[in-house]
């Protein structure tokens, strides 16, 4: 395998520790409002990507 990507390559032991490490810097109470906030930044994301490509095309329409 190439040196590049190797280190690029996440199995289940890294998914794991990632994990413990964010439940010891964070706590447990902490986790739900960090999920929650990466949620709705997440959603505000694709909405706003969505809403991007619709205007795209109402552009194409316009200038055809």
């Amino acid at each position: 395998m190439d040196l590049l990507v190797t280190p690029l390559m996440i199995g289940t032991p890294q998914i794991i520790l990632i994990v413990i490490v964010v439940l010891l810097l964070f706590g447990g109470k902490k986790l739900p409002e960090l999920m929650k906030g990466l949620g709705s930044g997440i959603k505000e994301f694709k909405n706003a990507s969505a809403n991007d490509h619709v205007e795209e095309k109402q552009e194409k329409n316009i200038s055809e």
